[in-house]
């Protein structure tokens, strides 16, 4: 399975969802920016998309809510690290209240991953934060499990982006 990313005004995002209305694709509006993102096995829709493979999933993902992208820049040595480790210690988020989809996205041309999470609402993505789960999943314990343990993997500071997605009227 791959995702593709195309960035643009709302409006542009919109008419493209609108135009591929048979495809999996979801509009996603942030501050200043749009995007859509298109969930396929078939190659891409897009001029000229940022391409990912899906390398670990839950959930589906829904007409509307809240999308969290935390963007992590990875090493080459480190990929086949993070990728397992993440994929191991993921899980408890699907037992969290609001959580509607999630998908590690392994970058296909760059070294930033994407972990996409959906949430029904943003007070979820923020409890979700503020729980056990995500602590121990960045946790810096004395048995070295955290993703904040293991800083060689890094080639640069991770981030989040934050997106609404809305059903048309």
């Amino acid at each position: 399975m791959h995702i593709y990313i195309t960035s643009g005004t709302m409006d542009f995002m919109d008419s493209l969802r609108k135009k591929y209305k048979n495809e999996q694709m979801i509009a996603m509006h942030g501050k200043g920016n749009s995007l859509l993102i298109h969930e396929t096995t078939e190659p891409s829709l897009f001029q000229t998309p940022m391409k990912y493979d899906v390398i670990g999933s839950a959930g589906h993902f829904e007409e509307e809510g809240f999308f969290a992208l935390n963007n992590v820049s990875v090493t080459d040595e480190g990929r086949p690290i993070f990728e397992h480790w993440l994929l191991s210690h993921i899980d408890p988020i699907e037992k969290e209240s609001g959580f509607l989809a999630y998908r590690l996205l392994r970058p296909l041309g760059s070294n930033t991953y994407i972990i996409l999470t959906q949430w029904s609402k943003k007070i979820f993505f923020d409890l979700w934060q503020e729980s056990l789960s995500y602590q121990q999943l960045l946790s810096t314990n004395e048995t070295g499990t955290g993703l904040e343990r293991k800083p060689h993997m890094f080639s640069s500071a991770p981030y989040v982006t934050t997106y609404k997605a809305k059903k048309d009227d």
